[in-house]
């Protein structure tokens, strides 16, 4: 079964926690660190299918298309809350149990002074496509 663990950051961690940028150089250093090594775990284990970081709403693009006229490209979304989608992973495991453990390992990433970032983490199963008829 595959799952997309979606991190978002902003609205829900531990309580005060500034943005990332403002934090000390050496808790950053610790938090990319336990990403890696949660990866390097999870891909050891044959779990990991990919993990990426994504850049802020400020550098996204919406597309919107009727398949006929050029398609509309406008800057955003911007979001109202500091609340973006920071970046996700894609697991294949077992069972539903199994991937929320991982979400729950991930939500506890180290943040400024080393306590658990308490990241909310949105688990959704991805879903395969019919099988075409023959």
């Amino acid at each position: 079964m595959r799952f997309m663990l979606l991190q978002a950051y902003g609205g829900v961690e531990l309580e005060g926690c500034v943005p990332m940028y403002e934090w000390d150089p050496a808790d950053v250093k610790a938090h990319i660190e336990f990403q890696h090594t949660l990866n390097a775990e999870l891909l050891d284990r044959g779990e990991l299918v990919d993990a990426q970081g994504l850049a802020g709403p400020d550098q996204s693009k919406v597309v919107v298309s009727d398949g006929t006229h050029p398609p509309k490209v406008i800057d955003g979304p911007y979001p109202e809350s500091k609340e973006l989608l920071a970046g996700y992973r894609l697991i294949d495991v077992d069972s539903l149990e199994r991937a929320l453990e991982i979400a729950a390992q991930s939500s506890a990433a180290p943040g400024p002074g080393g306590v658990p970032i308490q990241q909310q983490i949105e688990v959704r199963q991805v879903l395969g496509a019919p099988e075409p008829e023959v």
